[in-house]
């Protein structure tokens, strides 16, 4: 069975009013990830791809993106990621990202995670989310590590 998250993609997914539409309502979900605006593009099992604008407001003092919204759009791609590759019997945490800033963010951004798929979704374990974040001209401006706590879901 798949995420709740991914079936809402599949369903809005396939045009932009509809990927704007999807994007409101995941901020909806998880308040704090709508202080980048972000924009939901892609997602699916193993991969997600979010993009956020060039804005005043996701802007550090020299004028570049900060680091923060960049740790924010790697946190969300993550988490979607993952929430689309495990199954319904498991549920996730994110345990801890290591990060590298590897040039100035400028302009709009484009962020990309992949999970690998789990062997065993019966026992918890980490499952990390590798994502890449790139500017318009594409050059690799930041990238995370994101170990994701993956474990049995509690029955009820």
């Amino acid at each position: 069975m798949s995420s709740q998250a991914l079936r809402l993609f599949r369903r809005l997914g396939g045009s932009s009013p509809g990927r704007w539409l999807y994007s409101k309502l995941i901020c909806r979900r998880a308040p704090y990830f709508a202080s980048i605006a972000p924009r939901v593009e892609a997602l699916a099992p193993g991969r997600c791809v979010v993009r956020i604008r060039d804005r005043r407001a996701v802007r550090n003092h020299i004028g570049t993106v900060h680091a923060i919204a960049l740790c924010n759009m790697a946190e969300l791609a993550g988490g979607l990621a993952t929430d689309a590759t495990i199954p319904g019997s498991a549920r996730w945490i994110p345990k801890g990202m290591t990060v590298r800033y590897l040039a100035k963010a400028r302009g709009e951004m484009t962020a990309t995670a992949k999970v690998a798929a789990i062997a065993d979704a019966s026992s918890a374990q980490d499952l990390h989310a590798r994502v890449e974040v790139r500017d318009e001209g594409g050059t690799l401006v930041f990238d995370a590590d994101i170990a994701m706590w993956v474990s049995p879901r509690k029955e009820t």
